[in-house]
């Protein structure tokens, strides 16, 4: 039976085992402290007493990382909203293409409504992305002689 614990690790009220690599095994009685990696000991025996064997220490597989480590190297940012603004400079026809070649998956009927929408209400939100996305996407807009202007999105992508 292998079983995964830290080291030392308590027997029965007022005894512990100490282990460290390269040394026996040896028996302390009173309290322990958690002080070392997790080790996986096989013991052998009724559980009144008995032998143990030397212990086998588990090591992390390379490349398997935790679920909390994922979700910590994952660091969520806030969507951002890329908004075009009405204009009285560009040609309706225009506004559809620097979106069709700005925007990425941007289909011709999206860039028309995304055009026709900021005609008629003065802004239009153009797509919800990270940050990063939304800024380098406003900067295109904008080089193409688009207003544009990004600011946090209160929902989800």
């Amino acid at each position: 039976m292998a079983t995964a614990v830290s080291a030392p690790i308590a027997l029965s009220p007022g005894h512990t085992i100490n282990y460290r690599s390269g040394e026996k095994l040896s028996l302390n009685k009173g309290q322990y402290v958690n002080c070392g990696p997790p080790r996986a000991i096989s013991a052998t025996g009724s559980g009144k007493g008995g032998v143990l064997e030397r212990p086998t220490i588990e090591k992390a597989t390379p490349g398997r990382e935790s679920e909390f480590d994922l979700r910590k190297s994952r660091k969520i940012t806030p969507p951002y909203r890329v908004i075009l603004h009405n204009d009285n400079f560009n040609k309706r026809e225009y506004v559809v293409q620097v979106l069709m070649k700005v925007i990425p998956g941007m289909t011709l009927d999206s860039a028309v409504n995304i055009m026709q929408e900021a005609h008629h209400n003065g802004l239009s939100v153009v797509i919800v992305c990270a940050q990063a996305d939304a800024e380098q996407h406003c900067m295109q807009l904008r080089g193409n002689g688009l207003l544009s202007s990004i600011e946090p999105a209160s929902g989800g992508c």
